[in-house]
């Protein structure tokens, strides 16, 4: 049952937009057809891109391996169904930076054949590193949206001394209403995911924090959780962003998580309810990810609905299977209207992080032209991370991304709230994301430029010591044979 008489504490900024979950939240999650074509981005999660493992023209089968994480945070990507890879190069995806992405085009036979699986243990007999092994082989990230490789998370027990698990069940984006689903309908297998995690991470307790707004997930989780009382379920303030993982940590807990820091400083780690679902699959049944719920909805939206869906479906098919559109959206997105991305086109697939598709109308946007920033400071009210959002604006604007990033940019968890309540109407939010992507770009070539200067160094280092070798050794041959020369003389002497 929910836990009674623990307190709660008060947030920093944040925004209380309209929930907008009327269309979806009554109805149930039902499969999405396969399309004929899937899209796989080879980053779809936080890190280094995945490498590619297959060819043009090779036959997969679901559940096979695509592409192999490179170092520690990334992640691998595997075949959502059986079929044929037609194509490997650069393709639309939803990305901050706006820009494509390596991308695997595998299309479908139809068939959906699995491939061999690993014989399944009990989790509760493995290692913890065992564990971890098996959710990264899998594929999992954070299905929240943050996209992090979620077994580096599971890890954080070597490193640091952790006391408690949270698991984020709040989904305070308005219009999303896929992980509320997910807790009504997968209540018990969302609670062994988080028994395993407990298990794995090593700690005492985990509290599951789902808004007051979801009577009918608190419910459902609390039953599934009452047999194990190291499982505590709560019901959280109504407030976005509820389910940034530091913000939720600091309404539980009290304890804020200083910038640049992680919550496992504080000795908490925080997963999504949609992560444990994934841990469960993976570890009872060795099914890596490839599928996740995904709200379908918005004014434009013929049939709103919750869809389980393959990794990789185009935009077009759900809307196509929603009945199409009643008029054509004034903002099409991937996520939710706070923090989601921009689609540059229905041909962009769904990636691992992806829980929504609006498809929202003038009138739902009230749209406005942009104005010059007055700079009221109601941005900075509001901002939940203590930033100056208007100055952040600014650098981006102006091209400014060193400029941007001193201001606290990579500390801006892009969650909206300053673009929600700008009177000037800036879409600030977007100047963030596309900063942010664009400096990760900047510093991913550099990195790169910095890596191959250090590649012809060490080259040219090489070829030196070999030529001084080979200078060294004519140098000790010609000492010989003068040796010799001598002792030839003296001999004939």
């Amino acid at each position: 049952m929910p836990i009674r008489g623990l307190k709660l504490f008060k947030i920093r900024g944040g925004v209380h937009p309209n929930a907008n979950k009327d269309a979806t939240h009554d109805k149930p999650i039902t499969d999405l057809p396969i399309p004929e074509l899937l899209r796989i981005p080879l980053l779809q999660h936080i890190g280094s891109p995945a490498e590619p493992v297959v060819k043009r023209g090779e036959h997969v089968l679901k559940g096979q391996l695509l592409a192999r994480p490179q170092g520690v945070i990334s992640a691998p990507v595997h075949a959502p169904t059986s079929g044929r890879i037609i194509s490997i190069g650069k393709f639309q995806a939803p990305h901050p930076s706006g820009l494509p992405v390596m991308t695997i085009t595998l299309k479908s036979d139809g068939k959906d054949e699995w491939v061999d699986s690993d014989a399944v243990t009990d989790p509760f007999d493995m290692e913890p590193a065992e564990i971890a092994e098996k959710v990264s082989d899998a594929g999992i990230v954070g299905m929240g949206g943050a996209t992090f490789p979620s077994a580096v998370k599971l890890g954080l027990g070597n490193r640091y001394q952790l006391e408690k698990l949270i698991i984020n069940g709040a989904e305070c984006e308005p219009y999303l209403t896929c992980d509320d689903r997910l807790m009504q309908e997968s209540a018990d297998e969302i609670i062994d995911g988080i028994r395993i995690m407990i298990h794995t991470l090593g700690v005492k307790e985990a509290i599951i924090a789902i808004e007051k707004n979801k009577p009918g997930a608190i419910n459902a989780i609390s039953v599934a959780a009452a047999d194990y009382p190291e499982i505590k379920v709560i019901g959280v303030p109504v407030q976005y962003p509820m389910g940034s993982e530091k913000h939720l940590t600091q309404t539980l807990t009290g304890k804020e998580t200083p910038a640049r820091a992680l919550t496992a400083d504080l000795g908490i780690v925080v997963h999504n309810v949609a992560t444990a679902y994934a841990i469960h699959q993976a570890l009872r049944q060795s099914k890596p990810l490839l599928s996740r719920i995904v709200t379908v909805t918005g004014g434009a939206i013929s049939k709103p609905g919750n869809f389980r869906a393959l990794i990789g479906t185009p935009v077009s098919h759900f809307i196509e299977h929603c009945g199409g559109l009643t008029e054509e959206p004034a903002k099409l997105l991937l996520g939710g209207p706070m923090m989601g991305q921009p689609l540059p086109s229905t041909k962009a697939p769904i990636i691992k992080g992806s829980g929504g598709i609006l498809a929202l109308t003038e009138k739902e946007l009230r749209l406005k032209n942009p104005s010059p920033c007055i700079r009221c400071a109601s941005c900075v009210n509001v901002c939940p991370c203590g930033l100056l959002p208007l100055e952040m604006a600014s650098h981006a604007r102006a091209g400014d991304l060193e400029g941007a990033a001193d201001f606290g940019l990579m500390d801006c968890i892009s969650c909206g709230s300053c673009s929600y309540v700008c009177p000037s109407h800036i879409p600030l939010v977007q100047y963030f994301n596309y900063a942010k992507g664009a400096l990760t770009e900047k510093q991913r070539a550099q990195h790169k430029q910095e890596e191959i200067k250090r590649l012809i160094a060490a080259r040219a280092e090489r070829m030196e010591k070999q030529k001084q070798a080979k200078r060294e050794a004519m140098a000790r041959r010609k000492a010989e044979m003068a040796e010799k020369k001598k002792q030839q003389s003296e001999a004939s002497a």
